[in-house]
């Protein structure tokens, strides 16, 4: 199946200084991913990582450095007004905090009303339009939550009514950025279940960008581990949760928090703090002051993508050190009884949807 939403070597610099003499912050190196209908790509990493920036780039809310990005194999050019609406129709994003999404000062028919307007819905297909959005985002009955203001629903409630005003143009693309982070842990899988839901009946492409790992595993059909601006692994959800190849993926699995672990106490060292924002051309693996497998060449050279399998990528010099760094830590932990330890260093698990 071809991609509808295509980005190649994508790349975003921040200006942070003009004199004495010009700097800037690489927050997106190279990125290249493809989002097709009916599938699901996980872009997972720590906050800072650039998630947030590649969401607001394929949004057409920030013009790329370098690269390009292809609507059904076109090139897309946000300056010009009308191209850029046509664009927005057929891509739309889901914001992290549903609050400050949807205007206070405005009831839950206005937010969808308007979007069905600009695109030109008709008053006499309007109402029937409205109940049906609310109605696939599982809200009802659809007549009193339309009156209602955001600050009357619940944080859950908030987001399916940002979810059904993307709907409401019909988009191909659902750029979803951190869509459960704010919301209570116990709504989370409905969310999620939901967005699933609607993008096998609707046949869209989601990227769903967050910075839990176990969630994508879940979630997603094929999962982008990024770190400073940049794609370190990448490959199917099962490929990168049962078998990863970066030293930086392995670190979220066992950051990744596991009920059964709880009470237990936590042997391991914690990580080494993340380092300052990338500076533009900076040379090396940007991982490498943290990885306990640098080396020189690591701190030289940029490496490039690996492949472990055909559809399963990392970039790391040291792979297969990796991969044994990664089982001697499991059989430690399982000789000394850390359960705990064990469990972060096994494959996530996690519930499945009703």
């Amino acid at each position: 199946m071809s991609a509808v939403l295509e980005a190649s070597g994508l790349c975003k610099d921040y200006e942070i200084a003009s004199w004495p003499r010009r700097a800037s912050v690489a927050a997106v190196r190279d990125v290249s991913l493809q989002l097709e209908g009916g599938k699901v790509v996980a872009l997972v990493g720590e906050s800072g990582s650039g998630k947030s920036t590649v969401a607001r780039l394929l949004a057409g809310q920030e013009r790329p450095s370098r690269g390009r990005i292809l609507l059904e194999g076109k090139p897309v050019d946000v300056r010009r007004r009308r191209s850029y609406r046509a664009y927005k129709r057929t891509v739309q994003m889901i914001f992290q905090d549903p609050f400050a999404s949807l205007n206070p000062a405005h009831t839950v028919r206005y937010h969808l009303q308007r979007a069905l307007r600009i695109y030109g819905t008709t008053k006499a297909d309007e109402a029937g339009q409205l109940r049906s959005l609310l109605e696939q985002v599982r809200l009802s009955p659809p007549e009193p939550t339309l009156e209602r203001y955001p600050h009357e629903l619940s944080g859950g409630q908030r987001q399916r009514v940002a979810i059904a005003r993307a709907l409401a143009v019909q988009p191909r693309v659902l750029l979803a950025d951190e869509p459960v982070s704010m919301l209570d842990v116990s709504i989370r899988l409905e969310i999620l279940t939901l967005l699933d839901g609607l993008r096998k009946r609707l046949g869209l492409a989601v990227l769903y960008i967050t910075h839990d790992i176990a969630s994508a595993r879940y979630f997603a059909d094929e999962i982008l581990v990024m770190y400073s601006g940049a794609i370190v692994e990448r490959g199917t959800a099962e490929q990168v949760t049962q078998h990863p190849g970066h030293p930086y993926t392995q670190l979220l699995l066992r950051s990744a928090p596991d009920p059964d672990a709880f009470g237990q106490a936590l042997q391991r060292s914690p990580a080494p703090a993340r380092t300052a924002d990338t500076p533009a051309g900076q040379q090396g693996c940007h991982f490498s002051p943290r990885c306990p497998l640098a080396t020189d060449q690591c701190r030289q050279q940029d490496p490039e993508p690996q492949t472990l399998t055909a559809s399963h990528l990392a970039a790391c010099w040291h792979l297969g050190a990796a991969a044994e760094h990664h089982r001697q830590a499991r059989e430690l932990a399982a000789a000394a009884g850390d359960v705990s330890a064990v469990q972060a260093t096994s494959p996530v698990r996690l519930p499945h949807a009703p």
